[in-house]
């Protein structure tokens, strides 16, 4: 693995493990606000993340390539309404989406075909990723300013279980 590759990846594993402090941040705002059932999506999600960071951290070991791990910095700690925030998640998702393309656009100019294999993951779980935060944000906004819609999504989405 080249260099920028191997730099690349290991920005990618800062880049997910800074989105895991970012839905826990979340995560709190909601329980804090009572509204246990987006903290617990957001804290799953936050879950995945990391998962996501030790995926990559994994496949450099795997490849034998020295991991090089950057300092996460700290979420924000101030939040809006439930449909701001979940805009928000949307809106970091797609980042994220650019950043494994960009990731993938590398691995491919520089001809290193497991990267690419192991991206392919990387970039179908995107697409669910982008599916599953803009379907919430859809509900939230056919729900409005309606406080039982609300609460009615929040227990849904605290029903969501883990597909390990």
């Amino acid at each position: 693995m080249n260099d920028a590759v191997r730099g690349a990846i290991n920005k990618q594993i800062n880049h997910e493990f800074q989105a895991a402090y970012l839905y826990l941040a979340m995560s709190g705002h909601f329980e804090v606000e009572n509204l246990g059932g987006f903290g617990k999506w957001m804290r799953m999600q936050a879950r995945e993340e990391l998962e996501h960071g030790m995926r990559l951290f994994d496949y450099m070991v795997r490849r034998g390539v020295e991991v090089t791990l950057a300092t996460v910095a700290g979420p924000q700690t101030e939040f809006g309404s439930p449909i701001e925030i979940f805009r928000q998640a949307l809106k970091h998702e797609k980042e994220v989406t650019e950043l494994i393309n960009s990731l993938y656009e590398l691995a491919s100019s520089e001809k290193d075909y497991p990267t690419q294999l192991e991206l392919q993951w990387f970039i179908d779980e995107q697409v669910e990723e982008e599916a599953s935060v803009g379907s919430v944000v859809e509900q939230l906004e056919m729900a409005g300013d309606n406080r039982a819609a609300l609460l009615m999504l929040n227990e849904k989405l605290g029903s969501r279980v883990t597909t390990e």
